[in-house]
C-alpha cells in the first residue's frame, strides 16, 4: 500500500529568526503549505520544496492578537485564515503574480521546442510567486479551539461552547452563532430511541467536516465524541442534530475519510477508534480500531501516550498516526498495520542503545501522498544550541518523509492482477523485471495475433511459453524504471500508473498527458506535440488492452470528456488515437477481455466493446457503446465508489456446466462502494443485458482481484473472488462444484465466503500458484558512520534507511482449513488435488496440520468439536501423509506430541508404514519420535529393523546415523538426536569413495621393490567423522558386538549372493574391516561353489563385457605368424592392470614427465582398457614410441594407443628384441583396438583390480582367480599357482579351484569362446595345479597377507598421488624362466626417477 523510502529530507528556512514553526497545513491541491510560528506565517511550495513568501506580524499587532495557533485554507486556495491565542481570526488573501512570473524557474536553451531542463534544475518545476495580504480581522472574544472550511463558509468553534459560521469574505451580516446547548444529542438520529443527552457546559476541542456524510465529526473537551449533522439543507441551530458514541470519554482528535465515510477518533489510551454511520438508524457504529498489539509490540503497545494527530492520505487509503510520546505509525483504511517507528531499527541504534522517539507537533500529506511534511517538536534540539554562539542562525526545521505506494490506491484497474506495480514520485517499481513470462497458454493464444507492427518484442517468444510456477516470485529486488525527466518536469505529480498483462509495458499519467515505457526497448515514448500533451488531463485512470492504452480524459480545448485509445507501437500522437466522446466526467475505468467499463460522475456505468482492426498500415480500434446503467439509486455520492470491474463471477455456478463457452463471459459488475462490495449480476432471462438487483457480498473491502482466464484443473482458484479486508485479512468467495459433475444438492450454496489471515499486505494474487504477492518495508542502519554529539544529529543517525522488499505468502492451507471447518471436506479434497503439483504443496499440508495442532493442543478451554482428527484424516488422502506428520512433529514441542499422535495414529504403526513404503528417511524421523516417547527397548527394536533395511538398500548415510543411534541407546544416553537423513546422493566413484582415502601395502620381498616405492599399508584406515571412532572406542562393549554382528551378517549375505560390488560399497561407506573379516571367512562363506555363476555375476555387476573374437579377425589377424603373435600377448598382458594406475583417473589426462610423451585421453567413447592375444609365445616384442638413442623411457599405457590420434615425438613402431623397427599396419592397429574394446569401463577396472588385491591379502584364492579371469591377468593366476606349490592350502580349496576352472573351460567352450584364448595361454599353470592336486603336495607355509608380492603394483586411485602412479614397463612371463630385475638395475633406475618416471615398476613378482 504505502511504504517509506530512503531517509527523510530536512528542509531549512532561509530566514533569520528564533521562531520555530509548530503547525503545518496544506491547501486543497497540496501544492502550497502554510507554516505557522508564533507571529509568522510562511508559505512553502511542494516541488521544488522552497519557501515562497513569509508574513511576520508587527510587535504591536502581535501583542494585541496573541501568538498564532491554527490555520485553515479556503477550498480554492485563494485565502487563508489564522486563529490567534486571544480569540482573533486573521483572514489573508493569497495573491498570485500571474503565469508569466515565477519565483524559481529553470532556464532552457534558446530555440528548443521541447521543454528540456538544465542539470541544475533537473526534474524541478517552476515555483510561483505569491504575496500574502491581510484582508480582515475578526474578534470572537473567546479562545478558538478549531477551524474548519466548509465550501464558501468557515466554521469556528470557541471554548464558550459556540459554533460560529462566517463567510470567507468576512462580512458580518452573514455571521451565525450556534450554541451547543441548543443542539439535541442522542445515540442515533431516531428521536424515539431515548431522551437527549446532556451537553451543558462543554465545547468542541477538535472537529472536521465530512462532505460525504454532510456533517461534522467532533471531539468535546470532556473526551466524548460525536457527529453533528443538519436535518435539512440549512445549517442553523434548529436544524442541527447530534449523535454521540457511547462509552467513549477519552477522545483527543479526529480525522475524516470522505472516500470511505469513516471518522477516526484518537484516544488518550493510544488507540484510534474508526467509526462509520449506520445508514438505517443514523447511529455511530464502530468499524475497527487502529492500535498497537502486545503481540507485535510487547514493549511499547501501552506506553505511547495519547494520540496527538491522525492524518488520512490524499487518496484516503492510509492513515498516519502520531502520539504525544512521539513516533509515527501507518495503517491501511480498514486497519492493516503497515509500519511503526517505535520499534526495530527506528527505535534503536546499531549498538543496541535506545533512541528517543521523535515527537511530531504537526504533519500534512503532500501531493498524491508521495511526501509527508512533518514538524518535529523535540526540545533536545533546542537545548543543543551553544549559548556562546548566539550569532548562529537558528533555522526552522521541516521533515519530509518520502513514500512509494501501490498503483491500486488510485488506479484500481484490474486487467492485470498478477503484477505488483508501485509508483513513487519519480520512479516505478515492477516485480516483473527478471524472467518475464505469460501465466497461461490461453492468454498466449489470445495475444498471439496482436503483435505490434512497428516494434517487435524480442522477449515475445519467451513470454508466450508458460513455464510452470510463475516467475513473478523471482528474487526480492525490484525492476526500477525512472520516469522520463522531461515528462515529469512539466507534469508532476504522477497520478496514475498501469502495467500491461505481460508485465512488459507501463504507462503513467501526470497532471497533463501520458507517457509509456517498454521494458524490451528500455525507452520512453512522449507526445511529440507538446500542445497535445498539455491539452489533455487524465481524469478516470488508464489501463492496457492488448497493446493499446485505454484512458478517460478531459480535452481542455474542446472542454469535452473523452475515451481515448493509443497504440503502443505508434507515435504518441492524437492522429493515431481513437477518440470517443463521453457525456460526463469519468471517475473510474476498467477493462475486461474486449470490454471497457466506465463509472461516471453522474453515478452511471457505461459498457463499451473494443474491436481491433488491422486493415491499415497501423492497427486501429473500434469502440461501440453496449449499455448504460444508472446507479444513482444505490450510490449516494460518486466519490464513494472505490473501484468498478466486470467479472465472470456468477452465483449460479451450475451454468458453467451447461454452457462452458460462457464461463469467462462478463457475468457481473463488482462495485466497491466505500468498502462495501456490491455485485450486479446479469439477468440472462431476456435478450438485452439487464442486471439483477444488487447484492452486498462483503464489508470493509480495500481491494478486489479476479481473473478472466480459465483452467479446468484449477477452477476453484480461477473462478473465485479474492478480497483484501484490512485488519480482517483476506476473504475468498469460493465456488463449490459437485464432484464428477453430479447434480448438486439443493441445500448446498453455490459459493461460500471464507476469511483467512495473512502476514503481509496483499498487492496481487497469483491464482494458479495459490500465492499472494506483497511488499514490506526493510530498514538498514548507517548511524555507525557518524559521531554522536549533543548538537543536532543528522537524519542518517535519527532514522534508518528504508527500502521496500518483495514478499509472498501461501494461502492454500487457510482455505482448506476453512472448508474442513464447514464440513466441506469433499470440496477441500478437490481443491487440494488440483494444487498437488505445486512444489510447496507438502509445506501447505504441514502448515495446516501445525496451526491446528498448536491452537487445539494449547487451548485452555475444552474444544467440543476438535478439528485435528478431521485434518489428519484429510492428509491421509495424499501420499505425503507420513512425511507431513513427522515433519510437523519435529517442528513442534514435545509436550504436544501425544495430542498429535492421538489423532494421526501410533508412531510405531506409522514407522512400519514407512518401512513398507520403502521410505527410510521418513522412518528415521519417526525413530526419533519413538526414542522420546517409548522405552529404549522399543527404540532399539525399531532402530535394528531400520538399520537392516538401510543396509539392504545401501543408504549409507542413514546406516552411519543408525550406528550412532544404537550406540547411544546402548550407552543409555543420546547426546544429540540423529538428524533426519537426507536422500543419499550417488557417489561419483560408484561406492568406492572410501578407497580413495586408504593406503594399502603388500609387503614385498627383498628381491622386489624397496620399501619406499609403494607404501601400501595392510590395515584399512578409517574415514574421519563419528565412524572413525567406532572400532577403537568401547570395542568390547555389548552394543558394539551387537552392531558388529549385524554388519557381519549383512556381509555374509552379500558374499553368499556373490554381490562383490555391494560388499565393497558397504565396507567403504561404513569402515568395515573387510580384509580381516574375509580372512576369518575364507574357508566358509568366502568359498566359491560355482565359478561360472560368480563369473557371470561379476560381469553383470561391474558392467564388464564378455570377451568376443570375431571370426574375421581370427582369420585375418596379422599376429597369426610367429614373429608378431605376441605383440599383444606380452605387451597388453603386462599393461592389463597397470594402465589405469598410470593415468589420472579424475581428469583423464596422462602426463609423462620424460618430456617426450604427452598423451591426452580425448576419445570419449573408447574405454581405457587392455587386451591380450591367444597363442604360444615364440618371441617377445613390445609396442613403443620411436625414441632417440639416449632415451630409455617406455610407454606409459596401452590405452594411449587407442585413445590418442598422434604422438608428439615420433611414430608408433614394432620393436623386436634386436630393436629392429617394423611399422604397424592399419589392420594390426584395428586388431589391437578390438582386443582393447573387450574391456569394461575404467572405473570397473579400478574396482576389480582393487578387489583382487583385497581378496589376495585375505587369502581368498578362488575369488582372486575369478577376478583375474575377468581382467584376463595371467600374471596373477601364475602367481597364485606358484604360491600353491609353496603354501599350505587345504585340499578342498585346491580341488575347488581345479573343478571351478574346469567348469569355466567347459562353459567357455560352449557359450563364451572369447575366453578360450586366455584359458589356452594359462594351460601350463592349470597343469601345475593338476599336478599339485594329484600329488597332494603339502607346502611349507601359506602366508597370504604380508608375504605375497605381485607384478601388478596397483595403488589406490588417489588424485594427489599422481607422481607415484606413473608405473609402466614390460614384465617377463613366467615361461621365460622367472628372471628378475637385478637390484643394481633398480638402484640405477632410482637415480633417474625424477626424470624418467616411466622406468619404475620394471620388476618381477615372486612369492617369499
Amino acid at each position: 500500500m504505502y511504504f517509506l523510502s530512503g531517509w527523510p529530507r530536512r528542509l531549512l528556512c532561509p530566514l533569520k529568526g528564533s521562531e520555530k514553526p509548530f503547525y503545518i497545513q496544506s491547501d486543497s491541491r497540496r501544492l502550497v503549505f502554510a507554516l505557522l510560528s508564533q507571529t509568522q506565517i510562511s508559505l512553502w511550495y511542494s516541488r521544488p520544496s522552497v519557501l515562497i513568501v513569509s508574513y511576520k506580524e508587527s510587535a504591536k499587532a502581535a501583542s494585541q492578537f496573541g501568538s498564532y495557533e491554527k490555520t485553515e485554507w479556503k477550498s480554492d486556495s485563494s485565502m487563508i485564515a489564522v486563529a490567534t491565542a486571544n480569540g482573533y481570526i486573521l483572514l489573508f488573501d493569497i495573491v498570485y503574480s500571474g503565469q508569466e512570473k515565477c519565483l524559481y524557474e529553470p532556464v532552457y536553451p534558446k530555440g528548443n521546442p521541447r521543454v528540456k531542463v538544465t542539470p541544475g534544475y533537473k526534474e524541478e518545476q517552476c515555483a510561483p510567486s505569491l504575496t500574502v495580504e491581510m484582508k480582515k480581522v475578526l474578534d470572537f472574544q473567546a479562545k478558538i479551539t478549531s477551524l474548519q472550511s466548509m465550501q464558501d463558509d468557515l466554521v469556528i468553534a470557541t471554548n464558550d461552547g459556540i459554533l460560529h459560521l462566517i463567510h470567507w469574505d468576512g462580512l458580518t451580516n452573514g455571521r451565525k452563532a450556534i450554541n451547543l446547548c441548543s443542539v439535541p444529542f442522542s445515540v442515533d438520529l431516531q428521536s424515539s430511541r431515548g431522551p437527549s443527552l446532556d451537553f451543558e457546559s462543554v465545547h468542541i476541542k477538535d472537529m472536521e467536516y465530512c462532505a460525504t456524510l454532510d456533517g461534522f465529526a467532533v471531539v468535546f473537551d470532556d473526551g466524548r465524541i460525536g457527529f453533528i449533522t443538519p436535518v435539512s439543507s440549512k445549517l442553523t441551530a434548529e436544524n442541527l442534530h447530534g449523535v454521540c458514541a457511547q462509552e467513549v470519554t477519552d477522545g483527543t482528535c479526529v480525522a475524516i475519510n470522505n472516500k470511505y465515510k469513516l471518522m477516526a477518533f484518537g484516544c488518550a489510551n493510544g488507540s484510534v477508534l474508526v467509526y462509520t454511520m449506520d445508514t438505517s438508524t443514523g447511529a455511530m457504529q464502530l468499524s475497527h480500531k487502529l492500535e498497537l498489539t502486545p503481540k507485535h509490540y510487547p514493549d511499547i503497545w501501552n506506553k505511547t501516550g495519547a494520540v496527538k494527530l491522525v492524518r488520512w492520505s490524499p487518496d484516503c487509503s492510509v492513515a498516519m498516526v502520531t502520539w504525544e510520546c512521539g513516533g509515527l505509525s501507518l495503517w491501511s483504511v480498514f486497519g492493516a498495520h503497515l509500519f511503526c517507528t517505535l520499534d526495530g531499527d527506528f527505535a534503536h541504534y546499531s549498538d543496541g542503545t535506545k533512541k528517543e522517539p521523535m515527537k511530531i507537533s504537526s504533519m500534512s500529506w503532500g501531493a498524491e501522498g508521495y511526501h509527508l511534511w512533518a514538524i518535529s517538536s523535540d526540545s533536545t534540539q533546542q537545548m543543543g544550541n551553544d549559548l556562546e554562539n548566539k550569532s548562529i542562525i537558528q533555522q526552522a526545521e521541516i521533515l519530509q518523509f518520502q513514500f512509494i505506494k501501490s498503483a491500486l490506491t488510485v488506479n484500481p484497474c484490474m486487467n492485470n492482477q498478477e503484477q505488483v506495480l508501485l509508483q513513487g514520485e519519480d520512479r516505478l517499481y515492477l516485480n516483473c523485471g527478471d524472467t518475464l513470462q505469460n501465466q497461461n497458454s490461453s492468454t498466449a493464444s489470445a495475444n498471439s495475433g496482436h503483435q505490434p507492427v512497428r516494434e517487435k518484442n524480442p522477449l515475445c517468444t519467451d513470454i508466450l511459453v508458460p513455464q510452470g510456477l510463475s516467475t513473478l516470485l523471482g528474487h526480492r529486488h525490484w525492476h526500477v524504471v525512472q520516469i522520463h525527466s522531461t515528462y515529469l518536469e512539466s507534469n508532476w505529480p504522477i497520478k496514475f500508473a498501469a502495467i500491461d498483462r505481460l508485465g512488459q509495458c507501463v504507462a503513467v499519467a501526470g497532471r497533463y498527458g501520458i507517457a509509456h515505457y517498454a521494458l524490451f526497448t528500455r525507452k520512453w515514448k512522449l507526445f511529440g506535440n507538446i500542445t497535445q500533451e498539455q491539452n489533455m488531463a487524465v481524469t478516470g485512470g488508464l489501463a492496457w488492452w492488448n497493446d493499446f492504452i485505454v484512458l478517460a480524459c478531459y480535452n481542455l480545448i474542446d472542454q469535452q470528456e473523452e475515451l481515448r485509445l493509443y497504440l503502443r507501437s505508434s507515435n504518441l500522437d492524437n492522429v493515431f488515437a481513437h477518440i470517443t466522446k463521453v457525456q460526463s466526467e469519468t471517475l473510474l475505468i476498467n477493462v475486461f477481455r474486449d470490454m471497457v467499463i466506465l463509472f461516471r460522475i453522474d453515478c452511471s456505468i457505461c459498457l463499451y466493446s473494443i474491436d481491433r482492426k488491422d486493415d491499415g498500415p497501423n492497427p486501429t480500434a473500434n469502440v461501440q457503446v453496449l449499455q448504460e446503467v444508472s446507479m444513482s439509486r444505490y450510490i449516494p455520492h460518486p466519490s464513494l465508489v472505490i473501484s468498478v470491474t466486470l467479472t465472470s463471477v456468477r452465483t449460479e455456478t451450475g451454468i458453467t456446466f451447461k454452457m462452458p463457452q460462457q464461463a469467462c463471459a462478463a457475468e457481473s459488475i463488482m462495485l466497491n462502494l466505500a468498502g462495501q462490495l456490491i455485485m450486479l449480476q446479469r439477468d440472462r432471462s431476456g435478450p438485452q443485458l439487464p442486471f439483477c438487483a444488487p447484492v452486498v457480498l462483503a464489508q470493509c473491502v480495500e481491494n478486489v482481484w479476479t481473473t478472466c482466464r480459465s483452467n479446468k484443473q484449477k477452477r476453484h482458484l480461477l473462478e473465485a473472488l479474492w478480497l483484501s479486508c484490512g485488519e480482517a485479512g483476506m476473504k475468498v468467495w469460493l465456488p463449490l462444484f459437485p464432484r464428477d459433475n453430479r447434480k448438486p444438492h439443493s441445500f448446498l450454496s453455490r459459493r461460500i465466503m471464507l476469511p483467512f489471515q495473512i502476514n503481509i499486505y496483499p498487492l496481487a494474487v497469483l491464482f494458479e500458484d495459490a500465492l499472494v504477492l506483497g511488499a514490506v518495508n526493510e530498514t538498514v542502519l548507517y548511524d555507525n558512520l557518524y559521531v554522536h554529539n549533543n548538537v543536532k544529529e543528522p537524519l542518517e543517525v535519527l532514522f534508518p534507511f528504508c527500502t521496500v522488499e518483495r514478499t509472498s505468502q501461501i494461502y492454500l492451507h487457510h482455505i482448506l482449513r476453512q472448508l474442513l471447518v464447514r464440513n466441506l471436506g469433499e470440496q477441500a479434497l478437490l481443491l487440494a488435488q488440483s494444487c498437488a503439483t505445486l512444489p510447496y504443496f507438502p509445506h501447505v499440508l504441514e502448515l495446516m496440520l501445525h496451526e491446528v495442532l498448536e491452537e487445539e493442543a494449547t487451548s485452555r478451554e475444552p474444544i467440543p468439536d476438535p478439528l485435528l482428527p478431521t485434518v489428519a484424516k484429510f492428509i491421509t488422502e495424499f501420499p505425503l501423509f507420513l512425511q507431513t506428520v513427522v515433519h510437523c512433529a519435529r517442528k513442534t514441542e514435545y509436550a504436544l506430541w501425544n495430542y498429535l499422535f492421538a489423532a494421526v495414529g501410533n508412531p510405531k504403526d506409522l514407522f512400519e508404514e514407512c518401512l513398507l513404503a520403502q521410505d527410510l528417511d521418513t522412518a528415521a524421523s519417526y525413530l526419533i519420535i519413538l526414542q522420546n516417547m517409548e522405552v529404549p527397548a522399543v527404540s532399539r527394536q525399531h532402530a535394528t529393523l531400520l538399520f537392516s533395511t538401510a543396509l539392504e538398500q545401501g543408504k549409507w548415510d542413514l546406516c552411519r546415523h543408525m550406528i550412532r543411534f544404537l550406540k547411544a541407546i546402548g550407552a543409555g544416553e543420546l547426546e544429540t538426536p540423529p538428524p533426519t537423513p537426507t536422500t543419499q546422493e550417488p557417489s561419483s566413484t560408484g561406492g568406492f569413495e572410501f578407497f580413495k582415502h586408504r593406503s594399502i601395502s603388500f609387503s614385498q620381498s627383498a628381491e622386489g621393490l624397496n620399501a619406499g616405492k609403494f607404501n601400501l599399508q595392510k590395515a584399512l584406515s578409517m574415514p574421519s567423522g563419528p565412524s572413525a571412532k567406532r572400532w577403537s572406542k568401547d570395542a568390547d562393549s555389548t552394543e558394539n558386538m551387537y552392531i558388529d554382528e549385524m554388519l557381519w551378517r549383512h556381509a555374509r549375505r552379500l558374499l553368499e549372493e556373490m554381490r562383490l560390488k555391494d560388499l565393497s560399497s558397504f565396507a567403504a561407506q561404513l569402515g568395515f574391516e573387510l580384509i580381516g573379516w574375509l580372512g576369518k571367512e575364507r574357508t566358509r562363506v568366502a568359498r566359491v561353489e560355482d565359478f561360472v555363476k560368480a563369473l557371470k555375476r561379476l560381469h553383470n555387476d561391474f558392467l564388464w563385457p564378455f570377451p568376443v573374437i570375431p571370426s574375421s579377425c581370427l582369420v585375418n589377424s596379422p599376429f597369426k605368424n610367429g614373429k608378431y603373435k605376441t605383440v599383444g600377448d606380452q605387451f597388453l598382458k603386462s599393461q592389463s592392470t597397470e594402465t589405469f594406475v598410470n593415468s589420472d583417473l579424475e581428469s583423464g589426462v596422462i602426463n609423462a614427465r620424460g618430456s617426450h610423451i604427452c598423451l591426452s585421453l580425448n576419445t570419449a567413447h573408447t574405454q581405457m582398457d587392455s587386451g591380450s592375444l591367444q597363442g604360444p609365445q615364440t618371441q617377445d616384442a613390445i609396442l613403443s614410441p620411436l625414441l632417440s638413442k639416449g632415451d630409455e623411457c617406455s610407454i606409459g599405457s596401452a590405452t594411449d594407443l587407442t585413445e590418442t590420434s598422434s604422438m608428439v615425438d615420433g611414430d608408433w613402431t614394432m620393436v623386436d628384441e634386436g630393436f629392429s623397427t617394423l611399422s604397424l599396419t592399419q589392420s594390426e592397429l584395428e586388431y589391437i583396438s578390438m582386443e582393447l574394446a573387450n574391456k569394461g569401463p575404467r572405473k570397473s577396472q579400478v574396482q576389480l583390480s582393487y578387489l583382487m588385491h583385497i581378496f589376495m591379502e585375505a587369502g581368498c584364492l578362488e575369488w582372486c582367480i575369478i577376478i583375474a579371469l575377468i581382467l584376463r591377468d595371467s600374471a596373477v593366476i601364475c602367481q597364485i599357482i606358484n604360491s600353491i606349490q609353496h603354501s599350505e592350502i587345504p585340499m578342498d580349496i585346491l580341488q575347488g579351484i581345479k573343478d571351478g576352472m574346469l567348469a569355466v573351460d567347459g562353459w567357455a567352450s560352449a557359450d563364451c569362446p572369447g575366453y578360450k584364448p586366455f584359458l589356452n595361454r594359462i594351460k601350463p599353470q592349470l597343469q601345475k595345479l593338476d599336478e599339485v592336486t594329484e600329488e597332494q603336495i603339502q607346502p611349507e607355509a601359506f602366508q597370504p597377507l604380508s608375504r605375497l608380492s605381485t607384478s601388478k603394483a596397483v595403488e589406490p586411485p588417489s588424485p594427489w598421488a599422481e607422481d607415484s602412479r606413473n608405473t609402466a614397463g614390460h614384465v617377463n612371463s613366467p615361461s621365460d624362466g622367472g628372471g628378475s630385475v637385478s637390484r643394481q638395475e633398480e638402484d640405477g633406475q632410482g637415480e633417474e626417477e625424477e626424470e624418467q618416471p616411466e622406468d619404475e615398476g620394471s620388476y618381477e613378482c615372486s612369492l617369499s
